[in-house]
């Protein structure tokens, strides 16, 4: 349940071509350390380019966080993206409902963060393809200190396979 269906180093590695061959319509994207800093208000370097990219192709965007609106609000707005804050996750009903939003069926949608215990495992409960992203930057909190180093030990165990690497 913790272990991803794919890993990428940064969400835009992510091609609309490999989306498209697993059948996946729609993103739904973690923010904090996969689209920016953890709290920061800078998006990832080549994240705007790349949304354009996505949404020439037709892939949908949604940014799925467990973060308040007034943290997540101004980032997608400044990308121009849909969102859904204070999302519960590891709980599957927010991504649930954020497939409901985007009118795809779950195995169409997958979701992008840097989290195992939080992203990946709601991700899995609710049905949709997992994609772990590497943080951007490591946090310095006791509790995430802890959750890194359980999900390094987690991850350690099989190797989880990057876009282009499977059939």
């Amino acid at each position: 349940m913790l272990l991803p269906d794919y890993r990428v180093h940064r969400v835009t590695e992510l091609t609309p071509a490999f989306l498209h061959k697993k059948g996946i319509a729609a993103l739904l994207l973690d923010v904090d350390n996969t689209l920016s800093t953890h709290g920061g208000q800078t998006p990832l370097e080549g994240l705007e380019d790349w949304i354009t990219q996505m949404r020439k192709a037709g892939v949908q965007l949604l940014i799925l966080s467990n973060a308040k609106r007034r943290r997540v609000a101004p980032f997608a707005g400044k990308l121009g993206l849909a969102y859904q804050a204070l999302s519960v996750k590891p709980l599957p009903m927010g991504y649930l409902r954020a497939v409901r939003r985007l009118g795809v069926k779950r195995r169409q949608a997958a979701i992008v963060g840097d989290q195992l215990f939080t992203d990946i495992l709601g991700g899995r409960m609710a049905g949709v393809t997992t994609i772990l992203a590497d943080p951007i930057l490591e946090e310095n909190g006791r509790s995430f200190r802890l959750r890194r180093k359980w999900e390094k030990k987690i991850l350690s165990r099989r190797e989880i396979r990057r876009p282009g690497q499977d059939a």
